[in-house]
C-alpha cells in the first residue's frame, strides 16, 4: 500500500528552517503543498517509503547531498523566455543603446542574471543582443548567469527545453532561428549557449569574485527573502553595479525602504533602478 505524502506541520517547519538556513529563502507556512508535490521523486529515488521518513533521515544526518536535493526541490524555479516583456523592451529600446554610447571607447559590457533558474532569462538577453545589437559582437561582452541550484544550472547549460517551455514567451520566428529540434524537445544553438558563463553560488553567502556590472537582472528574487536578507543582498548588489549601471527587479519588487542608494528610472511601462550620483 502506497504511503501518504502528506506533510505534518512540524515536518514542514523543519523544511522551512532548512531552506532558510542554506538559501535565505523564506517559505510561507501555508506552502506545504510544495513539499507534497516536489519531494516525492526524492523519496522514491532514495528508497524511502514516505516524506516523513525522508525528513526523519534529514533531521538525524549531517548535511549531505539529500539535504541539497531537498532544498533545491523546494526552491521555486518557475520562469519563461522574455518573461513579462517590458524589461526586455526597456533593455532593447533604452538601456543597451545608452550603454553602447557610454562604453564606445572601452567597448566592454558586463551583464549578470543573478538567479537564472533553467536559463530562459540569460538566453533571452543573449538572443536580444544577437538580434538588435550586432555591434557588440566585436566588444568584450560578458554575460554571467548564476543560481543556487546545481540541478537547474545543469539544465541551463544544456539549453534544452520542452514544447511547453518553448511556447511560453518565445515567438515562432525566434524559435526557428535560434533553436533546433532534438527528439521531442528544442535545444538552443551552440552560438547562443557559448555567450553565457553559468556559475553556481548562493546569493546569501560570500560571493566569489565578480566584475562590475553594467546591467544586473535580479528579478523575482527579493520576494522570497526576509527584510534583513533583502537589505544585505541589495548592499552587495550595489557594490557590483557600475555608477551608471541598471538594476532590474521583478514587477512586485522594489528597493524603496530597503536601500536608499537606489533611484527609480522609468522607461515607458517598466521601472528599473540606478544608483544615486555620489
Amino acid at each position: 500500500m502506497k504511503q501518504t505524502m502528506d506533510v505534518s506541520s512540524a515536518d514542514f517547519e523543519y523544511l522551512r528552517q532548512l531552506v532558510h538556513k542554506h538559501s535565505g529563502i523564506v517559505l510561507s507556512a501555508d506552502k506545504t503543498y510544495l513539499a507534497e508535490l516536489h519531494l516525492q521523486p526524492i523519496v522514491e529515488s532514495a528508497g524511502f517509503s514516505s516524506i516523513a521518513d525522508l525528513i526523519t533521515y534529514l533531521r538525524n544526518q549531517p548535511f549531505n547531498n539529500l539535504h541539497v536535493q531537498t532544498i533545491e526541490a523546494l526552491v521555486t524555479t518557475e520562469t519563461s523566455f522574455f518573461r513579462d516583456g517590458y524589461p526586455f523592451e526597456a533593455l532593447k529600446q533604452y538601456v543597451l543603446p545608452e550603454l553602447v554610447k557610454q562604453r564606445k571607447i572601452e567597448r566592454s559590457l558586463n551583464i549578470w542574471c543573478a538567479a537564472c533558474s533553467n536559463g530562459q532569462e540569460p538566453y533571452s538577453i543573449a538572443i536580444l543582443i544577437q538580434e538588435h545589437f550586432p555591434v557588440l559582437v566585436n566588444w568584450s561582452l560578458r554575460l554571467i548567469a548564476s543560481d543556487f541550484s546545481t540541478k537547474v544550472l545543469a539544465r541551463a547549460r544544456q539549453g534544452n527545453y520542452n514544447q511547453l517551455e518553448i511556447n511560453r514567451g518565445l515567438p515562432k520566428n525566434i524559435r526557428d532561428k535560434y533553436f533546433k529540434r532534438l527528439d521531442n524537445n528544442w535545444q538552443i544553438n551552440q552560438e547562443i549557449r557559448q555567450m553565457i558563463d553559468f556559475r553556481q553560488f548562493n546569493l546569501v553567502e560570500t560571493w566569489p569574485y565578480l566584475p562590475k556590472f553594467d546591467v544586473i537582472f535580479l528579478r523575482n528574487v527579493l520576494i522570497y527573502f526576509d527584510i534583513v536578507t533583502k537589505k544585505a543582498l541589495l548592499k552587495k548588489v550595489k557594490q557590483q553595479l557600475r555608477p551608471d549601471g541598471y538594476l532590474f527587479l521583478g514587477s512586485g519588487e522594489t528597493t524603496i525602504n530597503l536601500d536608499e542608494s537606489f533611484k527609480l528610472v522609468t522607461f515607458d511601462k517598466h521601472i528599473c533602478y540606478q544608483l544615486h550620483n555620489p
